[in-house]
């Protein structure tokens, strides 16, 4: 990687442990200032890893400010969550297309997806269940949202890059916390918990791209 790249990184990397140590003060200003500076700075090191094949890089930054945008919709004063939701729920779209460019048959993939499915289904109906008490309205895209995180995960799988899986790993279980602390039992330790997963995930997604 270029030294611009290890720069970017290294200030996402800074950007990040000031919006954990924010998280875990419950210091909203601190976040709203870090939280989006972390994911720009990973766009930024995503744009400067030159061996990074172009079409895969356009997709992964394509995911990235969709990401930044869910960020932001989260944070406002306002309830936004459907519209993060729907930025993310893009940004997972658009780890998927960057994940399966040049990528084989997608006869694995399916089989992946549809054991992902299986496996993650008990968890995934008590979140839904628990959306639509909230509201039924919640229930549509919040299910739409399991479905296409469930697709990247898969896609990161049957790709056989380390990084990439574990990336998408992370960024499952941070989402999953999302659902689950919001809708079925909220946790005292689910914020930073989901903060860093969610970090370390979108990083190691990017780190991937040197090996794309």
């Amino acid at each position: 990687m270029t030294v611009l790249a290890w720069t970017a990184f290294a200030a996402a990397a800074v950007f990040a442990l000031c919006d954990w140590f924010a998280v875990l003060r419950s210091n909203k200003r601190l976040e709203f200032v870090f939280k989006p500076a972390t994911l720009a700075a990973l766009i930024a090191a995503a744009l400067a890893i030159d061996s990074a094949d172009p079409k895969i890089r356009a997709a992964f930054v394509v995911a990235l400010c969709f990401g930044l945008a869910g960020d932001v919709f989260l944070m406002l004063p306002a309830d936004r969550f459907v519209a993060g939701l729907s930025a993310f729920l893009a940004g997972h779209v658009a780890y998927v297309v960057g994940l399966r460019i040049d990528a084989a048959s997608g006869v694995s993939w399916t089989v992946v997806t549809l054991v992902l499915i299986v496996a993650g289904f008990p968890l995934a109906r008590q979140i839904v269940r628990g959306a639509v008490s909230r509201h039924a309205s919640l229930g549509p895209p919040v299910a739409a949202y399991t479905a296409v995180i469930t697709l990247m995960v898969s896609a990161a799988l049957v790709s056989g890059e380390p990084l990439a899986i574990a990336g998408a790993a992370l960024f499952y279980v941070s989402d999953t916390l999302i659902g689950w602390s919001r809708f079925v039992r909220a946790t005292t330790w689910a914020p930073l918990a989901i903060i860093v997963t969610y970090h370390l995930g979108q990083a190691l997604l990017v780190a991937s791209l040197a090996s794309s």
